[in-house]
């Protein structure tokens, strides 16, 4: 399965928060074997989320959606997709029935504002937020699905983990495994160990395709990341290890500050 992150917020593409949740999505879809070619970010607009699907739809089996599911006007998506996949919107009784209690206990009406939270596509999963008011919804139509989550990482974080649960786990054949070896810095060591010069070292072990090899410059040093794909962990390990042993050769064991497996 090929998987799409497209971010939805306004405050995103003003540069006002960080987008830790892709961050966080993507390596959760890396462990789990799943592809991801592209991330996309869109403000709180219909017409233009509406275009972001589009295009999304045309390279990947699924998208998942972070943001605008709350109860604000620009809360959008939830709204725009129930179009999108020409679904009828209903109420989930067990949304409904969180937000009138959590109402009840601040001794407030619920706002009609508050309410459209509780509305989901006819023939969705709808998965409860336990630390928010907005639920995880996953569509799956015509060989498209679309996971829903909201904005705050505090509740996309674990809504996410239990989407994988539910819906995305097993989607894929392989796992990735990844070995991460960090490098000195020039301040710590007195060497040179450039990105350019460390990716020189490194020759053809570069161009491999399973394992992968590739270099990265950070502010603490060069990381080299070597990164195989099997059906399990341990055969992934197992292309690992001689790709890993190769690169340590090439670039020198006095240059390596340690080696983590993520």
């Amino acid at each position: 399965m090929v998987v799409e992150i497209v971010s939805v917020g306004t405050e995103l593409l003003m540069g006002s928060i960080l987008n830790t949740n892709a961050q966080h999505i993507a390596r959760r879809l890396a462990h789990m074997g799943l592809d991801a070619y592209y991330q996309t970010v869109v403000g709180d607009n219909p017409e233009r989320l509406r275009a972001a699907l589009d295009i999304a739809y045309t390279r990947a089996d699924c998208v998942i959606t972070t943001g605008g599911l709350g109860p604000t006007k620009d809360d959008l998506t939830k709204e725009m997709l129930i179009s999108y996949f020409g679904c009828t919107p209903v109420e989930d009784p067990e949304a409904l029935r969180r937000l009138e209690e959590r109402a009840a206990r601040r001794g407030t009406p619920l706002s009609t504002s508050m309410r459209k939270q509780a509305t989901v596509p006819s023939g969705a999963i709808v998965l409860q937020n336990d630390n928010g008011t907005a639920p995880d919804v996953i569509i799956e139509r015509d060989d498209r699905a679309c996971i829903m989550l909201p904005g705050p990482p505090k509740e996309m974080k674990p809504m996410f983990d239990t989407a994988c649960d539910v819906f995305l786990r097993g989607k894929s054949n392989k796992v990735f495994v990844t070995v991460n070896l960090k490098l000195y810095t020039m301040a710590e060591k007195g060497l040179s160990v450039g990105e350019s010069p460390v990716a020189d070292r490194l020759g053809k072990l570069v161009d491999g395709e399973n394992p992968t090899a590739a270099t990265y410059a950070k502010e603490d040093g060069v990381l080299v990341r070597v990164t195989a794909s099997a059906p399990t962990p341990d055969e992934a390990r197992v292309l690992l290890a001689p790709v890993v042993a190769a690169a340590r050769e090439a670039i020198g064991e006095e240059y390596i500050k340690y080696t983590e497996e993520d």
